[in-house]
């Protein structure tokens, strides 16, 4: 049950996610994902079936590049950064994500009803 919430909770956040990832500096692709994990404290996992087809988008798009280098064990890796278009738009989907959580916890912790008789005579 925890796992399918999980899940719902990273579609359509991966972008999100692995660009914030970047923002703290370029990594391999099973790294980005490990610092997905660690800095959520363990509540939110890319699998490689999500993160590598993400990761090929973003460059696609020119939001993330990518070049051949080694891994911290010394193995040819692909190390992955983010793109100046790619901070614009991390930018913008981290406001977009604000007031999507804002309204979220507006409606969650709601108290009472508006009034929505009064809204509508208004108009």
């Amino acid at each position: 049950m925890a796992h399918d919430r999980r899940a719902k909770m990273l579609q359509g956040t991966v972008d999100l996610l692995i660009l914030q990832a970047l923002s703290l500096g370029p990594m391999h692709g099973w790294g980005v994902s490990r610092r997905i994990r660690a800095l959520s404290d363990d509540v939110l996992r890319v699998n490689q079936g999500s993160l590598y087809p993400a990761l090929h988008r973003l460059e696609y798009r020119g939001l993330v590049r990518a070049k051949w280098g080694a891994s911290a064990n010394n193995r040819r890796a692909k190390v992955y950064s983010i793109t100046a278009r790619g901070a614009r738009r991390l930018g913008t989907e981290f406001r977009d994500w604000e007031r999507f959580v804002l309204a979220m916890r507006s409606v969650l912790e709601a108290t009472e009803a508006p009034d929505l008789e009064a809204e509508e005579s208004a108009v």
